[in-house]
């Protein structure tokens, strides 16, 4: 699984609605307003790279409202999170 973080910038006055037609999308797993130097942040999740051309560069990036975009591709996970849920399973 191909992880990517995409940052959007968005027209002010349709954060919300951008957020929810790129929450929409194949492909687009997670969407977050945020405060700072762009609007949304979505996580984007497919199988394999060339999936990425289309669920960004077709899709995201295509939908009314997105002004730019920035995508940045994961290469490892880091989470103690995954690891604790993983310790805690069966256990109350």
């Amino acid at each position: 699984m191909i992880t990517a973080f995409v940052l959007v910038n968005a027209d002010a006055d349709r954060i919300p609605e951008t957020a929810q037609a790129i929450a929409d999308l194949d492909g687009v797993a997670e969407v977050y307003s945020c405060a700072g130097d762009v609007d949304l942040v979505a996580v984007v999740r497919v199988k394999e790279h060339e999936d990425l051309a289309d669920a960004i560069a077709g899709g995201l990036s295509k939908v009314e409202g997105v002004q730019t975009t920035t995508t940045h591709i994961a290469f490892r996970s880091y989470s103690s999170r995954d690891d604790a849920s993983a310790f805690s399973v069966g256990l109350d």
